[in-house]
């Protein structure tokens, strides 16, 4: 498949010209023009890179990629050594960041909503989604819930009731839009991280908080992506694992 179609495909499948983003969605790094085998991955991290190239890989798909607002301009050292990487072996870089959070099917907060059985009830589109447990739960079942499908225990900032049916969420850094779940009236928010605030927030606004982890509330739309291409496209597809605590 030819690189131009590739990225065309992907970038009307995730709507990017419907968001205002931190980085630019798409082709972030141009290698060969051909495309048959596909590394995915969370992050583009030198780790990636180098498995890309084991696997001789045409391209690689992450969701967080480079050229961040705000970050250096310039192309030297740890960004240097990936970019150099990359076109030494003639490996396309591209990168999804919000649209990959977002899509209604693909995108890891759609993805985490079927992971945990939810009721799709978010009152307004967004990143933010609110969903519905088939029954309550106390806290304690619901956070053991969360731990055995990310494989990792979250950081629980209690402040909500003991049993808990509406839950809200949003993937990655979004710890910030806790008040958005808090005029839901949730009963518990989920993000990736957390700050020095949510413990207050939570605690004075009746909801639980949960920080499940950045990269482990990420790794599923990058997952379900892989799926796509290799059914819809029939291309060569493998997402690769980096473990990342945070």
């Amino acid at each position: 498949m030819q690189r131009y179609e590739l990225v065309n495909y992907l970038n009307r499948l995730l709507d990017i010209d419907n968001f205002k983003d931190y980085a630019p969605n798409g082709l972030q790094v141009e290698g060969r023009s051909e495309v048959n085998k596909v590394v995915l991955g969370v992050t583009a991290s030198q780790a990636l890179i180098n498995q890309a190239v084991a696997l001789h890989a045409d391209m690689i798909i992450v969701h967080h990629g480079y050229f961040w607002k705000n970050e250096p301009q310039t192309i030297t050292g740890m960004k240097y050594q990936r970019i150099k990487t990359l076109i030494e072996h003639g490996i396309n870089l591209v990168g999804y960041h919000l649209p990959l959070d977002a899509h209604p099917v693909l995108g890891n907060n759609a993805q985490l909503g079927e992971l945990w059985k939810l009721e799709d009830i978010t009152p307004q589109p967004g990143l933010v989604r609110l969903g519905r447990l088939a029954k309550p739960l106390s806290i304690a079942e619901f956070i053991k819930q969360v731990e055995l499908s990310l494989n990792r225990c979250p950081l629980h900032l209690p402040g909500g009731p003991d049993k808990v049916k509406t839950i809200a969420w949003c993937s990655g850094g979004a710890q910030g839009y806790i008040q958005q779940a808090v005029d839901w009236q949730a009963d518990v928010y989920i993000s990736g991280e957390v700050s020095e605030q949510t413990t207050h927030i939570a605690a004075e606004s009746g909801i639980h908080y949960l920080a499940a982890g950045h990269h482990a509330t990420e790794t599923w739309g990058v997952k379900a992506l892989t799926t796509h291409l290799k059914k819809e496209l029939n291309l060569q597809a493998y997402y690769i694992e980096c473990a990342n605590p945070v």
